[in-house]
């Protein structure tokens, strides 16, 4: 009978029989590799890259910083902070025979958000860049694949969000970094100072954040030996999931639903009774506040306005009713709630929500990527078979 290895708690390999050992739904806190990228200290309210606070990098240094942290393992000096821009800048036009093709897939996505058509843009990005399978590159042509990538991805989704709208795409420029770029390219305006700080931060903190759906799933595909392209556009379709990255504009849609001061209790006493989820609150893994709910809040009331405020509110009377209907049950605002703010104050438009928060993470996704690649283990886990007892005759037909 064969064995399979899993993971100890303790994070040591053992052997288990052939059906494998019990774990959590969901894979809850199993333990499934090793990373020097990023952790989440749920309990604590805390989470790093490399080992550095990511709250305090989105305070203090720019996007390309901390991409450069994630994919080459260093901050990056003021010369190579300048290479990195230079190189990475010089990656962001779409291929040709992909540009072409971008009013045709705009066309075709009948949902309005480019998150899904870049999926189709990124495979043929791929094959025209000629992008190789991981099994078969070395350790720089991979680095040079996953920059390519996070360069591209927004001027993709940009291109997609104008041309699904009858507007021109808008030319990237290698003159401005990356956040300032991204809102040049939805809006055709070079944007002020504020909104692309706000923006800029926002990015930074959702880089990464531990093997979350996505994260895995690019892992996943990256255990097989795929090319960088596959895993990347594996990784969208987990993102789109509105249980994942589909929850900023939702979150929103909450506050548009209570409408004023004075429907706030009730809207909020019903869901709670009636066991409904209230999106932007609540966390698989934080026990206590998300510490980048409470860095985008921060944002969110220097930027201020009436939406800042009945937004204020609102998370305030969801933990004091939730506290009066369901002692001893704590919910907090995630990432989404305030992040959705924060992009409404920024003019971005909702269907954006989700592929801005994507313009970041591949960049957490492409680490991961790397990382995954120089391990030949493939990820191949087991399934507990609940079926109707095998074997059974097969009837005649």
């Amino acid at each position: 009978m064969d064995d399979i290895a899993v993971i100890s708690a303790q994070g040591q390999a053992r052997r288990a029989p052939e059906r494998g050992i019990e774990v959590p739904r969901g894979l809850a806190g199993v333990l499934a590799a090793e990373t020097e990228l990023s952790d989440v200290r749920g309990r604590e309210g805390f989470y790093h890259y490399r080992q550095y606070s990511a709250i305090e990098l989105a305070r203090k240094r720019t996007f390309e910083d901390v991409w450069h942290l994630m994919i080459l393992g260093e901050l990056p000096d003021p010369d190579q902070r300048v290479a990195f821009q230079q190189r990475t800048s010089a990656l962001r036009a779409i291929p040709d025979s992909v540009r072409s093709l971008l009013p045709a897939l705009a066309e075709a996505g009948a949902s309005g958000n480019p998150l899904d058509e870049v999926r189709t843009a990124l495979s043929l990005a791929g094959a025209a860049r000629g992008v190789r399978p991981l099994y078969d590159t070395g350790r720089e042509q991979r680095i040079e694949d996953a920059l390519f990538a996070s360069a591209l991805v927004p001027t993709i989704l940009t291109a997609l969000h104008r041309l699904g709208r009858g507007q021109a795409p808008i030319e990237p420029r290698d003159d401005l970094p990356h956040a300032a770029n991204y809102l040049y390219m939805l809006t055709g305006e070079e944007p002020a100072r504020a909104p692309t700080s706000a923006i800029e931060k926002y990015l930074i903190s959702t880089v990464d954040h531990g093997f979350n759906a996505s994260t895995f799933t690019a892992r996943v595909i990256a255990s097989t030996g795929a090319d960088l392209m596959a895993c990347v556009v594996g990784a969208l379709g987990a993102l789109s999931g509105p249980l994942h990255g589909g929850a900023p504009s939702r979150a929103l849609d909450t506050l548009d639903e209570i409408g004023t001061p004075d429907r706030i209790d009730p809207w909020i006493r019903q869901h709670v009774l009636s066991g409904d989820r209230i999106m932007g609150f609540g966390h698989p893994v934080y026990r206590t506040e998300d510490p980048r709910s409470r860095m985008l809040k921060g944002i969110a009331q220097d930027l201020g306005g009436d939406l800042v405020d009945f937004a204020v509110q609102v998370e305030r009377r969801v933990v004091e009713i939730l506290a009066e209907l369901k002692p001893g049950r704590e919910l907090h605002t995630n990432v989404e709630f305030f992040a959705g703010v924060v992009m409404e104050l920024c003019g971005l438009p909702r269907t954006m929500f989700t592929p801005t928060f994507a313009s970041a993470r591949v960049v957490g996704w492409t680490a991961n990527i790397l990382e995954q690649a120089e391990d030949s283990k493939i990820i191949r886990p087991s399934a507990r078979y609940v079926g109707p007892p095998p074997p059974q005759p097969v009837p005649s037909a």
